[in-house]
């Protein structure tokens, strides 16, 4: 007596059992993605906690609106200041006043910004202090960066 043919195990056929595999690939990817975001997130928010004032509200207020206005960029430490990478690659970053005795906190974006104009383009920006005029500028160059 011969035995029936499976469709193979626990009935679901090889098609089904690869998009199955697949899809428990991705979310693992998804699961470390999540995590690594969190954890940077985590050393983001702890570095800026460090900061003394004014540094550590403008950096709070600029973490607010870049993961606002980009929200697919994963905030992480570079270099120990707040950035934000997409990729894996530093796309924007704020560097207080008092990490290098400065007059000045910068906020300023890397070579994978999308900020490109003609032959000539600001890449960093010094900030004395945060208002609506500059917060609206930020964020629709961080979202000009990652377009």
């Amino acid at each position: 007596m011969s035995q029936p043919e499976k469709k193979g195990t626990q009935g679901f056929t090889d098609e089904e059992r690869a998009a199955m595999k697949e899809r428990a690939k991705e979310l693992k990817a998804e699961a470390r993605a999540n995590k690594n975001r969190a954890e940077g997130e985590s050393d983001v928010l702890a570095k800026i906690a460090e900061m003394p004032e004014p540094d550590r509200a403008m950096a709070t207020r600029l973490h607010e609106i870049i993961t606002a206005s980009a929200p697919a960029l994963s905030p992480k430490t570079w270099y120990g200041m707040p950035a934000y990478a997409r990729d894996g690659k530093i796309v924007c970053f704020f560097q207080s006043a008092h990490k290098f005795n400065a007059r000045y906190a910068t906020f300023g974006f890397n070579d994978t910004a999308n900020l490109d104009e003609g032959a000539m383009w600001p890449t960093s920006f010094a900030l004395k202090e945060l208002t609506a005029a500059e917060e609206e500028r930020i964020g629709a160059l961080v979202k000009r960066a990652v377009s």
